[in-house]
């Protein structure tokens, strides 16, 4: 399972259900987010909805059990997008 599918999942699980339709977007992903920095917005937003779940799924988050995973790491540099970015890194872009 995709690591954003794993986190919406457990969204749903805690009843946050808007954030859930985020995370199965992408949103909170590293690779597939529009946001520089998806894992500060999942904490913050963890923090903001403050029920005893979301406090707890902030805890799980800050052990990096939302991280992509390996897999999903090489996925994304072998990807057109993630060769892209590589590139712009070696040449200093």
């Amino acid at each position: 399972m995709h690591t954003k599918d794993f986190l919406a999942q457990e969204l749903r699980a805690a009843g946050l259900h808007e954030m859930a339709e985020l995370a199965a977007d992408g949103y909170y992903d590293d690779f597939e987010s529009p946001l520089a920095l998806p894992e500060v917005q999942l904490d913050r937003d963890l923090f903001a909805a403050g029920t005893p779940e979301a406090m707890a799924l902030r805890k799980r988050h800050h052990n990096g059990e939302f991280d992509v995973s390996v897999e999903e790491s090489e996925a994304w540099a072998a990807s057109a997008d993630g060769r892209e970015a590589i590139n712009k890194l070696i040449r200093g872009e």
